[in-house]
């Protein structure tokens, strides 16, 4: 057993006492002493893993037999020594047994931090999960970095971070050498860290189930075709992340070619993301197929013209697609988003999601407008459509700046949704769009409509006008629509009737 002093002995002889008694069957205790090491070794596996940040470091200081147990299962208890910028690395490895090694580092580093992770770094064949997370990396901790050429047989988890006060500060690269191999990666994330020999590392590596590439710089810039080629050999990847740092890392279109006659099936993928020009994801997702997929989250940086064809085919071809029911119009700051999301779903588990940053608000709508006609085939299995716009007082300074026209470009693609639910704010703008359609005009927007539901205080004035007159034209064309109105501090809808005030 180690030495012990003062306080810390103290604390020791708490843990040991509460650790060697448990609860009887009538509210007596019973010494844990009796239970065989099977036993033990069960009760051992719950503990640490309740306890995930060096847990078993209680277990081996309470007596020699439970030393033995814990050391006897290493695999089994997933044994790790924790190095973090304060861990004296040196004396850590002098004390333990040779168990695989955890590097975690976050934020800003102590003076004698680098080093702690420098000396962790050289014992890579032990080296397990690398997690730094930094706002200032120095110039000799990523001179070390680049240095390490030596494969890392036990790696599984690799996430570096940078977080400079300044997005100007320049990052050194990583060498296209970098770490020589790692063929047990599992899960890879780099945040403003430029690799150009990623596409290298990943053709070595088979186990690799999320990867995640965050605010590449330009630096850092690798092309669709690479990336993809890079992907084939992924056959267990769930979790793929592409965000670029600026609107310059764009495809090249002087090096484009037309689609390839075969892709790239990532058949395990699930979970994709992506940030950035329209014309890369054009061509990277022209060489994918991803039939799971189910949760997708798209944001396009700002551009005058949105034509993304190839994406509506990529689309179309996964799962999401395929169970599509309900969609969403949102908008809130700088941000519009149009999600689709199936029948039965969480926000989190299964939708697909474009978003679009810019202002003003009317660059908003025709900026959405145009990728909800181009990004998404028809959408046959899509029953309902929630407009969601938030900030009303806001829009309001917006509202004479907006064509109808516009409206209606947002809503045309939706052919097939019955129910439209739209918000507070929502009402004031679609509502006056919508009875600007009469006569045969009047179902080339949402010729599918039955019901119209609004959660706001009851409309009047020209929003008032407006929905009575849509009600008449719909009525008149064979195409009734009934709207249900909800106030906002109560729960439930009731029909809204014309003479309603």
């Amino acid at each position: 057993m180690l030495a012990l002093k003062g306080s810390d002995w103290g604390k020791h002889v708490s843990r040991r006492r509460k650790l060697l008694w448990v609860e009887g069957g009538r509210g007596g205790r019973v010494s844990i002493t009796i239970f065989p090491d099977d036993v033990l070794l069960e009760i051992f596996d719950h503990y640490v893993i309740r306890h995930p940040f060096n847990g078993w470091h209680n277990l081996v200081h309470v007596c020699q037999r439970w030393r033995y147990v814990v050391f006897d299962s290493p695999h089994r208890l997933d044994l790790r020594l924790l190095c973090t910028g304060r861990t004296q690395v040196t004396n850590m490895l002098d004390i333990w047994p040779a168990l695989p090694i955890d590097i975690s580092a976050y934020y800003q580093l102590p003076a004698s931090g680098e080093n702690n992770i420098i000396s962790a770094l050289q014992q890579h064949n032990r080296v397990c999960r690398i997690d730094i997370r930094v706002d200032d990396v120095s110039i000799s901790l990523l001179k070390e970095f680049a240095a390490m050429q030596e494969p890392f047989p036990a790696l599984t988890d690799l996430t570096i971070c940078f977080w400079p006060d300044d997005e100007n500060v320049p990052v050194l690269p990583l060498p296209d050498s970098f770490m020589g191999g790692s063929p047990h990666l599992r899960s890879l994330y780099l945040s403003r860290i430029p690799f150009p020999g990623l596409p290298t590392l990943l053709l070595s590596t088979h186990d690799l189930v999320s990867l995640h590439l965050h605010r590449l710089p330009q630096s850092g810039y690798i092309s669709p075709s690479a990336m993809v080629t890079a992907l084939s050999t992924l056959t267990s990847l769930e979790s793929l992340g592409l965000e670029f740092l600026s609107p310059r890392s764009q495809a090249d279109r002087a090096s484009r070619r037309p689609p390839p006659f075969t892709r790239v099936a990532l058949a395990a993928l699930a979970k994709f993301s992506f940030h950035g020009d329209s014309e890369y994801l054009e061509d990277f997702v022209s060489r994918l197929e991803a039939p799971l997929l189910s949760h997708a989250e798209i944001t396009f940086f700002n551009q005058l013209i949105f034509g993304t064809p190839l994406l509506s085919h990529f689309i179309s071809r996964t799962k999401i697609f395929r169970e599509a029911y309900q969609a969403r119009i949102l908008r809130y700051s700088n941000v519009v988003e149009f999600s689709l999301y199936p029948r039965n779903r969480t926000d989190e588990e299964a939708r697909v999601s474009l978003r679009v940053s810019c202002v003003p608000f009317d660059w908003q709508i025709s900026s959405l407008a145009q990728v909800c006609s181009t990004s998404f085939p028809p959408l046959p299995t899509l029953e309902r459509l929630d407009i969601d716009i938030f900030n009303q007082d806001l829009l309001l300074e917006w509202q004479h700046d907006i064509e109808e026209t516009q409206w209606l470009d947002l809503l045309r693609p939706f052919t097939s949704v019955k129910d439209l639910d739209l918000s507070e704010a929502s009402v004031l703008f679609i509502a006056p769009a919508l009875q600007e359609l009469s006569g045969e005009r009047l179902t080339e927007v949402l010729p599918a409509l039955q019901n119209l539901f609004f959660t706001a205080r009851m409309p009047s004035g020209p929003v008032k006008e407006a929905i009575r007159k849509l009600i008449a034209a719909r009525q008149l064309s064979g195409c009734p629509v009934t709207v249900r109105h909800r106030d906002s501090k109560k729960q439930g809808y009731k029909d809204w009737e014309v003479g309603d005030r």
